[in-house]
């Protein structure tokens, strides 16, 4: 078998055509053939762009058996580009499995910078951004729904969904009742003409869209749970150790009662002890 050709994994506009690279286009043209979400939909996109290289379907419901033709022309040697509908293959969509089958099996994989959706709500959000964790789309079982809320609403982090307009109103409900009245940021049609940034709460959209229907992709972006501090409890470890030991604990035992009651480390409790033998 001669070298194994490249996966290329390309980002396309999530609404602004504009905000297609240079390198995403040259690399288009460039390989042997582009897997794409819809291809009718990119068909659109390549035509914008003069772009007549060759299209396959890749999608949820074909992945198995088209993941391995594509993974077998690699391995011949040519080039594969995948796109979805809108910004970054591979998040929140079944190019992920494609990339982990070229990965087991030696193929390279190449991922270009561009548009997702997530990042660009996030950075926009006016919330914490250091420390973030990207939860995708919440599962239509609402039982599910809800123990995956449940799962994460201790996270201090900001946390970032995906939601379809059909179902924002239900996971707006289920997230007031997880998380209380939280910040959030509802972000819909980024970089289109309609783009909307709502800086709220839970409960106010909740309320909102009660009255309105939801319209559009949504990215929500939610606060995360209040960091607590830990309470530092003044004690005097000497004393207690005495206390202890007057009522017949050896010393060892004595450490391991107080490091645990006030949940302070045994070896500095210890080290209290071995300064109270050597100065009695």
């Amino acid at each position: 078998m001669g070298e194994c050709g490249t996966l290329y994994l390309c980002p396309t506009p999530i609404g602004n055509l504009e905000d297609m690279t240079f390198r995403v286009i040259s690399t288009l043209k460039l390989v042997d053939i582009i897997a794409a979400e819809d291809t009718r939909h990119t068909m659109k996109l390549l035509n914008h762009f003069e772009i007549k290289t060759p299209m396959t379907s890749y999608f949820e419901h074909n992945k198995r058996e088209k993941g391995a033709a594509l993974l077998e022309r690699l391995q011949r040697g040519e080039s594969v580009a995948l796109v979805s509908d809108a910004g970054t293959p591979a998040i929140s969509d079944p190019g992920e499995d494609l990339v982990r089958l070229c990965v087991d099996n030696g193929v390279e994989v190449v991922s270009l910078p561009g548009a997702s959706a997530f990042l660009v709500a996030l950075t926009a959000s006016g919330l914490p951004t250091d420390r973030f964790t990207f939860e995708g789309f919440l599962t239509t079982n609402k039982k599910h729904r809800k123990a995956h809320l449940e799962n994460v609403k201790t996270d201090t982090r900001t946390l970032i969904f995906y939601e379809a307009p059909h179902k924002l109103k239900s996971t707006l409900a289920d997230m007031l009742t997880a998380f209380g009245d939280r910040k959030i940021v509802l972000a819909r049609e980024l970089t289109k003409k309609f783009e909307e940034i709502n800086r709220t709460t839970i409960a106010a959209a909740v309320e909102k869209y009660a009255e309105t229907a939801p319209r559009g992709e949504f990215v929500l972006v939610i606060a995360g749970a209040e960091e607590t501090t830990p309470q530092i409890i003044d004690v005097d470890i000497e004393f207690e150790l005495q206390s202890l030991i007057a009522q017949g604990f050896s010393g060892n035992n004595a450490a391991k009662i107080i490091a645990k009651e006030y949940n302070i480390s045994k070896r500095e409790v210890y080290t209290v002890y071995l300064g109270m033998e050597k100065n009695p």
